[in-house]
C-alpha cells in the first residue's frame, strides 16, 4: 500500500501506467508531477527493478513531442 511502501507503490503504478496498449497519460503526469521533489529519485530506482527499464527510456519509447520533453525534463537523469 502507499502507506506501507510509498516508493514501491508509485513504482508499481508507473509500470502500470505504461502496460498494455497506449499509455495511461494521467496517471503517469499525475506521479511524475506530484513526487519530483519528493521521492521520485527513490521511484525510479524501485521502477527499475520493477519494470526492468529505466523511467527515462520508457518515457522515450512511449510519449512524444513536447509531452515527452517535459516529462524527461522532471525525471532528469
Amino acid at each position: 500500500t502507499v502507506v506501507e511502501d510509498p516508493v514501491g507503490f508509485y513504482a508499481d503504478r508507473l509500470s502500470r501506467a505504461f502496460s498494455g496498449l497506449g499509455t495511461n497519460d494521467s496517471m503517469l503526469i499525475r506521479i511524475v508531477v506530484s513526487r519530483s521533489e519528493i521521492d521520485l529519485a527513490e521511484i525510479k530506482v524501485k521502477y527499475k527493478e520493477v519494470s526492468g527499464k529505466t523511467l527515462r527510456s520508457s518515457i522515450e519509447s512511449e510519449c512524444s513531442g513536447d509531452y515527452k520533453k517535459i516529462l524527461l525534463e522532471i525525471v532528469g537523469e
